[in-house]
């Protein structure tokens, strides 16, 4: 690790903070202070230029989630608004970020990690998304005129999803209660202090970050395709969800990018963010459709009017296509990358340049 990175990774207290205490399941909730935001810090990103060391950029990015990955626990720990989802967020910008550049960590001794990460992604997704679900239909059912609601409708909600969220709520604390978090968070200092870098760790950032965000980027353009030619329904959605991950990752890559790289890069991000954010409504419209027709189903069978879980089941349907729609948009919109040449992406459907020149003359 070169010292600036050394340095870095000691600002961010990502090999120094503690693990946190095991707590209770049921202590006060309070808001979590500070917007979630994949930038890496002011100070961090005016350190930086297209030659720097690629490593010091990455390792950067990398020490400042994994501090906001910790500094999340008690957060999480409390039920404090958001922490659940932010959590997730910085857990999986770690993940994309060692998937996204195995030329600079090495892939083989990073797959423990990257493991991980996607197992605690996952006991929080569980978490995030039974409470994003059950607001969606509560939304939903708040919009529609009252005589339209009919039955214990909102009840039915609340019953469908609080045994739910209560079980994911404790799994997610006992996980972190767990020796395996513990042992992850410790592997993750280890990894931090002493980087298994890899051949092109000592390149200069604008020769080998470029590359590694034009792979993700194409990764999303062949999902984009696929999902164009899917049928109709769920190899569709199928496909579009394959998507939003390719997207997601293709932003992740550009967001560490970014301080060595400059404003395309920052650019490249929010447009794949835009592609993420529209197909992950869509995700959530499509799982809400087939909830709330299992509730209508539910209800009718109790002898209820199961009516206003087939209307939410036609607007979520209806929904689900309108972001679909938007993503496919964000997709079109003329990349603000720079080619090779130095020309302005075209907005052709599918053929727009891959942003390998994002950075181009622009300094950290």
């Amino acid at each position: 690790m070169t010292t600036q990175a050394r340095q870095t990774v000691q600002a961010t207290g990502s090999s120094s903070v503690a693990a946190p205490m095991p707590t209770d399941r049921r202590q006060p909730s309070h808001a979590v202070s500070g917007p979630e935001t994949g930038r890496p810090p002011a100070s961090e990103r005016d350190g930086f230029t297209r030659l720097s060391p690629s490593a010091d950029v990455v390792l950067a990015y990398l020490g400042t989630h994994a501090a906001r990955l910790k500094a999340l626990d008690p957060a999480v720990r409390r039920d404090a608004p958001d922490s659940v989802h932010q959590m997730r967020v910085a857990a999986r910008r770690l993940r994309s970020t060692l998937q996204a550049y195995p030329a600079i960590v090495s892939r083989p001794a990073t797959r423990h990690m990257r493991d991980e990460l996607k197992w605690l992604g996952g006991m929080l997704g569980e978490a995030r998304d039974n409470e994003v679900l059950g607001d969606y239909l509560q939304t939903r059912l708040a919009d529609l005129p009252p005589e339209l609601v009919l039955g214990p409708a909102r009840a039915r909600v609340r019953a469908h999803f609080a045994p739910r969220e209560a079980s994911a709520r404790n799994a997610l604390v006992d996980a972190l209660n767990s020796a395996r978090y513990f042992t992850m968070l410790a592997e993750l200092d280890r990894l931090l202090a002493d980087p298994p870098l890899a051949a092109a760790a000592a390149e200069s950032a604008g020769d080998v970050l470029p590359q590694a965000v034009t792979r993700a980027y194409q990764r999303t353009r062949r999902e984009v395709r696929r999902a164009r030619r899917a049928a109709p329904g769920p190899a569709r959605d199928t496909a579009l969800h394959e998507t939003r991950k390719a997207a997601k990752r293709a932003r992740y890559a550009a967001e560490a990018a970014e301080p060595a790289l400059g404003k395309e890069a920052r650019r490249f991000a929010k447009r794949m963010k835009a592609v993420q954010s529209a197909l992950g409504e869509q995700h959530d419209a499509v799982t809400a459709r087939g909830v709330a027709r299992e509730i209508g189903v539910r209800a009718h069978l109790a002898g209820e009017n199961a009516f206003t879980f087939g209307l939410l089941q036609e607007r979520a349907d209806r929904e689900a296509a309108g972001q679909r729609d938007r993503a496919m948009r964000a997709w079109k919109t003329p990349n603000v990358a720079s080619t090779a040449d130095g020309s302005t992406g075209s907005a052709r459907d599918d053929d727009r340049p891959a942003p390998s020149g994002a950075g181009r003359g622009s300094g950290g």
